[in-house]
């Protein structure tokens, strides 16, 4: 198939892409990794797509008094590759090896994954896990949402007409863990998880695990497996989909919550 008629503008500042998203039917693009598959399926009608990989400044890896703040437009690969990333955000850097193909991680950026919030992509999972900061732009200022407040439903976000995902900004913690498992190396996750250990406690969160990332909070406060095991029964209930049931995610969350619990519960 092919994608419907729309106009199309690049907006060379944010101010101008502020003007841009203000139009009735208009549609911000970034990576393009996901919004064009869905032009050409005709699952998306934009009338205006604003082209905002001009604004370099949104693509800015740097410290901040808040954390690792990662601007909107970093690339895949440009996360894979930071050195702060590594540093300062393991968990992100582990996430980024299980993102799709190179290809695409040439081309796809934070802000778009996160925007898009597709419950089964890597990043909303780890943003809720470290409960990352998500800065929202728009005409008069910024508005911070905490992760754990973006994620409203299936596709699904905080983000309010006339405003863009501008940076994400990660705490830093004391241990991580991303693990998931899929069919292919780059397909989406059939069950991911991301964990962390900080001086609040565990936070665990899993993608493909309902219709947003899903926190795990009564298997995170347990002090053994078999507990915490347990205790996903009540924190999840994962949705069929066309090769697994509930039943067999569930227990693929065990099996992940096993594989992380000794890196989320070894002694200081």
């Amino acid at each position: 198939m092919k994608a419907p008629s729309f106009a199309y503008a690049k907006a060379k500042s944010l101010a101008e892409a502020f003007d841009l998203i203000g139009r009735p039917g208009a549609k911000i693009l970034a990576g393009g990794q996901s919004l064009i598959p869905s032009l050409n399926m005709r699952l998306a009608h934009p009338d205006l797509l604003v082209d905002i990989t001009g604004l370099r400044d949104l693509a800015a890896i740097e410290m901040k008094p808040a954390g690792l703040c990662i601007g909107a437009l970093a690339t895949h690969s440009q996360i894979a590759r930071s050195e702060l990333v590594a540093r300062h955000a393991p968990l992100m850097a582990e996430a980024v090896k299980h993102v799709a193909h190179p290809a695409i991680r040439n081309r796809g950026t934070l802000g778009g994954s996160l925007a898009l919030a597709d419950p089964a992509a890597e990043y909303p999972a780890v943003a809720l896990a470290l409960n990352a900061t998500i800065v929202l732009a728009h005409r008069r200022g910024e508005r911070r949402v905490s992760a754990e407040h973006f994620f409203k439903g299936l596709f699904d976000t905080d983000i309010r007409p006339g405003e863009l995902l501008a940076a994400v900004e990660f705490p830093q913690v004391e241990r991580c863990v991303f693990l998931e498992l899929a069919r292919r190396q780059g397909d989406y996750a059939i069950i991911g998880l991301a964990g962390v250990v900080s001086a609040s406690g565990k936070r665990i969160a899993f993608c493909g695990a309902g219709g947003t990332p899903v926190l795990a909070p009564r298997a995170a406060k347990e002090s053994t497996l078999e507990a915490a095991q347990r205790a996903l029964e009540k924190d999840l209930q994962p949705p069929a989909d066309l090769y697994h049931s509930s039943a067999t995610k569930l227990h693929l969350a065990k099996v992940l919550l096993s594989r992380a619990w000794n890196t989320l519960s070894k002694p200081h």
